[in-house]
């Protein structure tokens, strides 16, 4: 893809790929610390996992929300401002999944059903942790789809120029 393109927005209310990518980057270092400080609670004290952890409530619907594709704003804080190079926005993407991947290994074996975060993007929402961990992919599928759909169409519209 072309650095033109990257930053080209389809219409002027949505996002570039750029601005998706980088949303998922802007959500993941907000949410790394408060999974790793969860997971440093559920270390220090015998917080072990005794059955199979669910979603509660509040991140159930959070997830459904992200899986069926709602259109949620999200909050100033994790709109973009700034479109910045492909290549460092990769990179950066790469390496925060790699920081996920390692929470998840770090959470094998505690109680992620009653460990909790508070959602960075609103303070008064809060889940368990193994609703987190579940809404992350979701999250991240729904806007990787979303940068897929700004590419067709943006090559649909080159082919008809």
């Amino acid at each position: 893809m072309e650095n033109e393109q990257w930053r080209t927005r389809p219409a002027g209310d949505q996002w570039s790929v750029a601005e998706c990518l980088i949303h998922l980057n802007m959500t993941s270092q907000a949410l790394l610390p408060l999974i790793r400080d969860a997971l440093g609670k559920g270390r220090d004290r015998p917080v072990f996992r005794s059955t199979s952890a669910r979603m509660d409530f509040v991140g159930r619907l959070l997830w459904l929300a992200v899986t069926v594709r709602l259109p949620i704003k999200t909050t100033e804080p994790f709109v973009p401002v700034r479109v910045q190079a492909k290549d460092t926005v990769l990179s950066e993407f790469n390496a925060l999944q790699n920081q996920v991947i390692d929470c998840l290994s770090a959470a094998e074996g505690l109680d992620l059903g009653t460990l909790r975060i508070v959602s960075p993007f609103d303070s008064r929402i809060k889940y368990n942790l193994y609703s987190g961990l579940r809404i992350i992919p979701a999250h991240q599928r729904q806007h990787l789809r979303q940068a897929e759909q700004v590419v067709q169409t943006l090559r649909t519209t080159k082919a008809t120029s």
